[in-house]
């Protein structure tokens, strides 16, 4: 089974942009929810990311990862291939 992506985006933000970009160039399938304006989505992705209201906000597995410089961040450190590596469960 792979691993559930998520992502809480805007749909002009360049923030967002870098984050999918890394998540389509790693062939990762994710949900994105496009929360333009929806101050209520923003207000449950903002529950759900500890307070953290920027975008994006990324989730594994229902674990949350941050931003676009924290998804970078654990790509660069070589952490983020094992977190959607696909489980054998």
């Amino acid at each position: 089974m792979a691993s559930k992506v998520e992502i809480y985006t805007w749909s002009r933000c360049p923030f967002c942009i870098r984050a999918k970009g890394l998540l389509d160039r790693k062939g990762v399938d994710y949900t994105e929810h496009c929360i333009d304006g929806d101050e209520v989505a923003r207000s449950e992705m903002s529950e759900r990311a500890n307070g953290r209201r920027s975008l994006p906000q990324v989730f594994i597995n229902d674990q949350h990862v941050g931003g676009c410089d924290d998804l970078h961040d654990l790509e660069a450190a070589g952490r983020l291939d094992s977190m959607l590596a696909v489980s054998s469960i």
